[in-house]
């Protein structure tokens, strides 16, 4: 490390060192059988943006992720003598950080067998890694091309078509003179330096626009290993035999974000319950973990949005900040609700509907190149010009439906706030035409409704829109190609947070009234609520039926099961017949929410989570509580509880044949995962109805405690209950609680545990 510094001073930088802020697994609070071969570390850059790296040894693929503000990574793949995935392990305790000028950087020690060669560097966007990885190309020979971008190679080739001042004009715009300068940007540049006492490999990518540079420097001792180039490959080799021991430093020149701490995210109250848990010297354990997930709040949270997770999703997702702002209101601090509105609102379409997902630089450069290569096949070559002038400009993603009912509701709950002072609401609806914007998303909503309100039929209910190839798309949070089963309308939208938004409507405009702020709404059917507040209550009462469309009540079970059992591969079939005959099914009638409705209206009978969610929304009492979570504490394979795992997130067993060949091909939101963010919603909303209920301990909450009790229980026992999401395998005719392969290790929805265990403490601990 010292030589490292030494380059750092020369450079006009100043190292610090910087230990992990986050690591996994952590002894004593994680399961390191459940993460087969994978660690990860998560530190703090010179400018308090998060860094990870992460090694996954059953591929030998070491990623870093720079959660800052063009969403970066930089990867390579690992492999022994035999060419199979090495095994790497830290050499450094923490790692160094430093800032000079626009660059940032950090570096951090490792160390693997002699010889270890590195390939398959990629060097750009953390979405392009993840496609890498979705495509398995961590698989393929170290020399290969890591991840060709087709829309880029399209791009070369239309300008390669051009007419030379054509050419000339797109390609000043990009910055080079020619195409071979244009398509040398495809690649990483390697270099190999050697000293007398130091060698070093700098692996250089600029970005496809040349206005954005990674740098990768892998440096050694040179009495100690010996490096060599060959064919994108590194090869280092230890000639005295044991390990070798390098260090990985990244470097980038993108902006970085204005991070958040813990005194801005949370409040009085949760800070006060930390310090109760901090000298509850009798329960360390309870206090690591708060405190790993306090920082791991911290390490989401900025000025500008709150990230979905670490390391796949650094970037806005609408939903998981609406969803996360629910959750967290009993805790953050009054600021914290105007930054996730402000995100949402900085980032609506023009007609109002909320972006999903933003795509941010080499991810960005990818969607605009597609978008040119659209323009100049179809001759219009000027606005083809036009999107090379900013290719890292932000794309946003509208495709999701369930987000834009979510942002009045989140915008109904802070103005509403009876805490936050009049004169802070005005002036958060005053800055950047707050206002102005929320009232187009208010328009947006009350049009998207507006079918269902004049006929409520089941095909005029808010629906999906089709893929490309004539399929309904899951547009809500299963999003997964099959999370709704092949679905056109989904419940959680229209029995959830329709309803819920045409409330929040109301909510919002008499709050508007009571800060003397009344907007002039001329779009209907908006202005049409404004001038007749009963015809919002009647489209209100009317959206409150849509539940029924959803409700399925089987009487025989028993036989849908066994098919499904039968299906099943043996070591599995086994298991959960035993359950059966260990268990059976109490009642006569299951009775449940359809995960969605076909095209026609028709219910597909998928038992699912998502009815937890109207638990946070209004205090429901005790049987229509129960109503809602029974088919969720119903033992699977017949409802969705897992003893020593947890809630399922669905239950097919009941739909057709071909749902579970599709959940089987993408299990993502099948009968074999379980969702953190559906565990949170659960116990937070239990939290919610025990704590409204006339009394907190009598007969009456008894049962909401007991299913409170037992998923405390369940999850607890996974041994990942913190984590994104987590599956599982049948083995020895066991069940055994696995950490999901795509699983985020820090991430906004498992992070609302902090509200839970909050929850949890004021209503007394199961």
């Amino acid at each position: 490390m010292r030589l490292l510094t030494l380059l750092y001073l020369l450079q006009g930088g100043t190292p610090l060192p910087a230990p992990p802020v986050l690591q996994f697994p952590e002894p004593g609070l994680d399961d390191p059988a459940a993460y087969e071969g994978y660690q990860t570390r998560v530190y703090q850059d010179a400018r308090s943006n998060a860094f990870q790296v992460y090694l996954n040894r059953g591929t030998g693929r070491v990623v870093h992720l720079w959660a800052d503000a063009a969403d970066e990574s930089v990867g390579f793949t690992a492999r022994d003598s035999a060419g199979t995935p090495a095994e790497l392990a830290w050499s450094s305790s923490g790692a160094v950080v430093a800032a000079s000028g626009r660059t940032r950087s950090v570096s951090y020690g490792l160390e693997g067998p002699s010889p270890i060669t590195l390939g398959l560097f990629l060097l750009g966007s953390m979405r392009v890694e993840r496609d890498f990885q979705y495509a398995r190309r961590d698989s393929l020979p170290l020399n290969a091309p890591s991840f060709p971008q087709a829309e880029l190679s399209t791009l070369i080739d239309h300008l390669g078509r051009l007419g030379a001042p054509e050419r000339a004009r797109h390609l000043s715009l990009l910055g080079v003179r020619t195409v071979a300068a244009l398509r040398a940007r495809l690649s990483p540049r390697m270099t190999l330096q050697r000293g007398d006492t130091a060698w070093a490999v700098r692996v250089e990518q600029v970005s496809f626009d040349g206005r954005s540079h990674l740098w990768l420097a892998l440096e050694g001792d040179a009495r100690e290993t010996v490096p060599a180039l060959a064919g994108g490959t590194v090869t280092i080799r230890r000639p005295a035999g044991g390990p070798v021991r390098f260090t990985v430093r990244v470097t980038t020149d993108a902006p970085a974000l204005t991070p958040l701490s813990r005194t801005d995210i949370f409040n009085d109250e949760f800070r006060r319950f930390y310090e109760i848990v901090r000298a509850d010297s009798a329960h360390p354990e309870r206090f690591r973990r708060l405190e790993r997930e306090v920082r791991g709040m911290e390490l989401l949270c900025y000025g500008e949005k709150l990230m979905a997770g670490l390391p796949n999703f650094a970037t806005y997702f609408g939903r998981d900040m609406l969803m996360t702002a629910l959750l967290m209101e009993p805790v953050w601090a009054p600021a914290m609700p105007e930054h996730v509105i402000a995100s949402a609102l900085r980032k609506l379409s023009p007609t109002g509907d909320v972006s999903h997902e933003e795509a941010l630089g080499g991810q960005a450069i990818r969607e605009h190149a597609a978008e040119y290569n659209r323009l100049v096949d179809a001759g219009r070559l000027a606005q083809a010009r036009a999107v090379l002038r900013d290719l890292q400009a932000v794309r946003e993603n509208y495709v999701m439906v369930d987000d834009d009912f979510q942002l009045p509701v989140v915008a109904a709950h802070y103005l509403g706030d009876e805490r936050v002072p009049a004169a802070r609401k005005r002036r958060f609806l005053l800055e950047e035409r707050h206002l102005q914007r929320l009232v187009s998303n208010l328009v947006y909503v009350t049009r998207q409704a507006a079918a269902y309100t004049r006929n409520p039929v089941a095909t005029n209910l808010v629906g999906f829109p089709r893929d490309p190839e004539g399929r309904w798309i899951s547009a809500s949070w299963r999003d997964s190609r099959d999370g709704y089963g092949g679905g056109r309308f989904a419940m959680d939208v229209n029995a959830i947070w329709v309803p819920h938004a045409l409330e929040a409507v109301g909510t919002i405009l008499d709050a508007l009234q009571h800060l003397g702020m009344t907007p002039a709404i001329r779009d209907e059917p908006l202005a049409g609520f404004v001038r007749d507040r009963a015809a919002l209550r009647r489209a209100i009462a009317v959206w409150r039926g849509a539940e029924r469309h959803f409700r399925v009540a089987l009487g025989d079970v028993g036989r849908p099961v066994a098919d499904r059992l039968r299906w099943l591969p043996q070591p599995d079939r086994d298991y959960w017949e035993a359950v059966v005959q260990r268990t059976g099914f109490a009642g006569d009638t299951l009775r449940f929410l359809a995960v969605s409705l076909d095209a026609d209206g028709h219910p597909i009978p998928i038992v699912n989570t998502d009815p937890a969610m109207l638990l946070l929304l209004e205090p429901l009492g005790r049987d229509r509580t129960l109503e809602l979570v029974g088919p969720i504490m119903v033992p699977h394979p017949w409802g969705l509880f897992v003893d020593e795992l947890g809630p399922l997130v669905a239950n097919d067993a009941y739909a057709s044949r071909d749902v579970w060949e599709r959940f089987r091909q993408d299990p993502y939101h099948s009968p074999t995962v379980v969702w953190g963010r559906d565990v949170n919603a659960l116990l937070a909303g239990l939290a919610q109805q025990i704590a409204a209920a006339p009394s907190r301990s009598g007969p009456d909450v008894a049962p909401l405690r007991d299913a409170l009790a037992r998923t405390v229980t369940a999850v607890d026992r996974s041994g990942l209950r913190h984590a994104e999401l987590w599956s599982y395998r049948i083995e020895g005719g066991k069940l055994l609680p696995v950490r999901y392969g795509t699983s985020s290790d820090v991430q906004l929805w498992s992070l609302t545990d902090l509200a839970v265990q909050f929850a949890l403490d004021r209503i007394g601990r199961p």
